[in-house]
Formats: C-alpha cells, structure tokens, sequence
C-alpha cells in the first residue's frame, strides 16, 4: 500500500468505498489522516464495516475544515446531476480529487506513463506494461484498468507507473503530470457524464496536462480520427514538449505509422521499419497495430531500447475479455471479447472475423450500433441478449440480419454453437462482443466475460480440437 504520511492529521473525505474507495480510506486511515467515508449504498458500507473503516453520514457532515474530497470515479461531479456529496465539496471550495491524485503526491520521483482513448487503452496499458517489465525495471499498472492505484508497491526514481486513465479519472486528477501519455482514440462514449462532445474531448485532453512533471513530457496521440488530428494540431503550438503522432493507417511524416503492415518508424525521417505486425498473434486486426504503434513510442519514450520492445510485443499474451480465444471445439471457434462495450469497440472485433454468430446485447451507450452496417456480411447469425434486445433487434432486421432473442448468455452459446455446427461453414466463430455495457445483468465486463467463458466449458458433448 502507498505510504500517504504527508496527510498525517488532515481531515479528507472520501465518497464511495467500491475498490478504489475502499483502498483509499485504508491508506488513509493507516496515514494518520482524519478519514471521513461514506457510501449511499448498503454494499459499500458493509465492505467498509469488514475492513474496518468506521462511516460517517456526508450528507450530514459539515464541510468546513475538510482538506479534500477524494471521489470514486464512476460518481458524477458535474453532468448530468452532480451527486450531492460532490455539490456540497464544490459549493465549500474544497477541491474534489481521486485516488491517483493521492498516488501522485506520494511518489513524486517515479516516471508516469499514462494511456487513454475511447477505445484500446486496456490492451495498450497491459502491453506497455508488458514491455517495460521485461527489462527488470519495476513496475506497476493499474489505475481504470486492475488494482487500485494505492495498493501499488512504493516506486523510486528508477520505477515506473503505468496508468490507463478514464476521462472520469483524468478531470479529477490536476497534479498528475505524465512523463509520457498518449491518446489513442476518440469516438462518442460517455458523453452523458461529460455534457457533450466537447466536454469529453476535453476530458480526455488532460491527458497531456503539466500536473507535477518537471522534465521533458512526450505526447503521443493518434490520428485516425478527426478529433484527436485536430488535437495534434492544438498540441503542436501548446505542449510545451514532444508531440509524437501515430497512425495506424499509414506510415506518418516525423512519426510512427504502419505501412503494409509493418510498423514504421519516421521520427528520425528515415523511415525505418520496425516489425511486421501481422505477425503478432495476440494483436490480431488493424486496431491493435495502432495500440502497437503507441505501445512502441511510449517505451521509447522512457529509454527502452528496440530489442527489449520487440521481445514485448512478440510475447504479450493479450488481454482478457479483448478478442480472447476461450476455445476451439468442433471446429468452431469461441472468442471473448466482452471488453467491446461500444459499437465502436465491436467493430474492431468483426472486422477481424468471417462468418461470425455474434452475440450481442446488454445495457445499450447512446450510440447503439451505429456504424457497424459494413461488418454485417460477415454476421451469419446474431444472438441477442439483455436489455438491448428490442432495439438491437429492429437495427438488424432493418439490415436483413438474422437473429435470434436469447436473453441470457447460456443460451445464446448454446444457441450459437448448435447453428455454427450445423450450418457447416469453414472456420465459424462465436464472437461475444457485445457493443454494450453489462450492467443489466452483470457487475461489469469482466464478469460477463468469464460467464461466457464458463458457458462454452460447459457445452454438452464438447470434444476440443
């Protein structure tokens, strides 16, 4: 756990004891600080009850003297309704802060590589990390993605903090300061919690914010989509450091890009080509080039050499619930790719795939399915799930798609199996990827996930090839 001494007798409140909470209302009761917890939901106050953090009611609590409000992520602060807690914290003047924020403060001499984007960041932050970690430098990674960023080991001067940042973590974490931070993407998401487009690119913006850094700061962002090549723009006559563009399109003039497949580095002007990455098996499809591209300029960015970042990407093991492969059996491939909580993020996964029986559905984002009409040739089935189902379903037979409504995860593999093997086509895979959330029916991704996994073990008369 991060020592957070410097906060010996301040008095902080923290407002929501899910994971990240729960660890910072630890380390800061370990600290000596004067913790003030509280969660509006019966769950969390248990889980703080078990761990020994005593609760007191916020709602009820005067704010004067309160140093700072360390605020769970996933609680809005400002749109569409700023929660009552995070209202009363901003009408006192007390700044709002998250737990990263508190990381920060505590280890000041690390290197802070930090990764963002609507849609790659947790591949690009386990690579990353991946890379780095196999030179022997320690290591930690964590923030949206894993552990909470207080449970990490102390780091010095020679470790290095590897952080997948949400836009709801970065707008309320001013000091951070990346030593290198790239943003990969920008498609609509979350747009709800930001008040607009605007209000999310500029969220996600703050990735490349000043914060505490004191030496030269790398940008790295990616220019497939108009808004961040306009932000490159911006960052050309503001970043007061490097600005690095990637492209997983073609190769870049003065940057890092992928011709024919082959990663390309051009910083230098010469071109130079790196690595064939379509030789990568866990970085299958054109989206994980760009995650590769990043991957690669942030490592050089803080010093490791072209052979320790070629051994990175030849053996990264991918991550989990991001084009996984659970299973081959009968023929028919099984892929996990629960991660794909947008149409955007589905759409990185069908294009890599022929035929497909897709399933899909859950806890629809605002954008639904819009842009996936391309990928729909290669969907010789859909299989719908959760609370999307009614919507879901007029979009496909809108598109000629066939589909069945299946509610449930065990039956829609099930029901996916059975048609893939009887249909009789070469190389059949049943994709999870959902273009939704999950939390109609699971806690989050991760869980349904591991159910979809747990459902194709559990197939009858399964016989692995």
């Amino acid at each position: 756990m991060i020592d957070l001494g410097h906060l010996k007798g301040r008095q902080i409140a923290v407002m929501g004891l899910a994971r990240s909470g729960l660890t910072a209302a630890r380390a800061l009761k370990a600290a000596g600080a004067i913790l003030l917890a509280w969660d509006d939901g019966a769950a969390g106050q248990k889980a703080a009850v078990a761990a020994g953090i005593d609760l007191t009611n916020l709602h009820d609590t005067d704010f004067a003297g309160i140093d700072a409000l360390v605020l769970s992520p996933g609680i809005p602060h400002t749109y569409p309704t700023p929660n009552p807690i995070a209202a009363k914290a901003r009408a006192a003047g007390i700044p709002i802060i998250s737990d990263i924020e508190l990381l920060r403060q505590a280890r000041p001499d690390a290197t802070y590589v930090g990764i963002t984007g609507t849609n790659g960041k947790s591949t690009t932050t386990s690579l990353v990390a991946h890379i780095i970690a196999g030179t022997g430098r320690p290591t930690q990674v964590g923030g949206n993605l894993g552990i909470p960023a207080l449970s990490f080991e102390p780091l010095g001067t020679d470790g290095i903090y590897v952080l997948e940042m949400s836009s709801y973590q970065l707008e309320i974490t001013p000091s951070l300061g990346f030593d290198a931070a790239v943003l990969l993407n920008i498609t609509p998401d979350h747009l709800d919690r930001h008040g607009g487009m605007g209000g999310y690119i500029a969220a996600k913006k703050l990735i490349f914010q000043k914060g505490m850094a004191t030496g030269d700061q790398v940008a790295v962002i990616g220019i497939d989509d108009p808004h961040c090549a306009q932000m490159a723009l911006e960052l050309d006559a503001e970043f007061p450091g490097q600005v690095i563009r990637i492209s997983a399109e073609g190769p870049v003039s003065g940057g890092i890009g992928v011709q024919n497949g082959v990663l390309v580095d051009d910083r230098d002007g010469d071109q130079h080509p790196i690595t064939d990455l379509r030789t990568l098996p866990a970085l299958p499809g054109r989206h994980n080039w760009q995650n590769a591209t990043a991957a690669y300029a942030l490592a050089r960015a803080v010093g490791i050499n072209h052979a320790d970042i070629l051994d990175g990407l030849r053996t990264f093991p991918g991550l989990a619930h991001r084009q996984s492969l659970v299973d081959t059996i009968k023929g028919v491939r099984f892929i996990n790719d629960s991660k794909a909580t947008n149409a955007d993020a589905a759409a990185k996964a069908l294009a890599c795939y022929s035929p497909i029986y897709w399933i899909l559905g859950g806890k629809a984002k605002e954008t639904g399915l819009d842009g996936l009409d391309e990928f729909m040739p290669a969907v010789a089935h859909a299989f719908l799930i959760g609370d999307a189902t009614d919507a879901f379903s007029r979009w496909l037979l809108a598109r000629g798609v066939a589909h069945t409504r299946c509610s449930t995860m065990d039956v829609a593999v099930r029901a996916a199996f059975a048609r893939a093997k009887s249909e009789g086509r070469d190389h059949p895979v049943v994709l999870l990827s959902p273009a939704c959330a999950s939390f109609d029916q699971y806690p989050n991704f991760e869980v349904r996930g591991d159910d979809f996994a747990a459902q194709v073990r559990a197939l009858p008369h399964r016989e692995t090839v």
